[in-house]
């Protein structure tokens, strides 16, 4: 005889496929890619930011779909007060993860900082939904 599942206990279902979760499957990041952002996180870590962002948009420019790419360049441009920028940046890294908890959170920042609250608000609400478990994309 089969075992009903206990009430109030849902299972956890079979374990989700590579890219799930609004991730995009891995590929290969090329030595070129992966050296330059790793020089622009350097400088990041030091405080020099306009290196940082002209290494990072070095970095979309070889790979457009890089998300990493898009999320640091769109905080470094947030740091040097280049909000529109930032918010191009930030809006395209939303639009190749949209599940990423912090790319939410980084693009209601930025629309803070532009005094577009009501965009801030939405932001921040799909951030809170992904917090909770949730999912904007599915």
């Amino acid at each position: 005889m089969a075992q009903r599942p206990q009430r109030g206990r849902r299972s956890p279902g079979p374990i989700p496929p590579i890219g799930a979760h609004g991730r995009p499957k891995p590929r290969i990041v090329t030595d070129e890619l992966q050296q330059a952002f790793d020089d622009a996180s350097g400088h990041l870590a030091l405080g020099e930011l306009e290196e940082a962002a002209a290494l990072y948009r070095k970095c979309v420019g070889i790979d457009p779909t890089h998300f990493d790419s898009w999320h640091a360049l769109s905080m470094a441009l947030l740091k040097t007060e280049k909000l529109k920028e930032a918010l191009g940046a930030s809006l395209q890294a939303t639009s190749l993860q949209p599940n990423d908890l912090l790319a939410w959170t980084a693009l209601s920042q930025i629309y803070v900082r532009l005094g577009d609250i009501p965009n801030a608000e939405a932001a921040k609400a799909n951030s809170r939904i992904l917090s909770l478990g949730g999912r904007v994309v599915r």
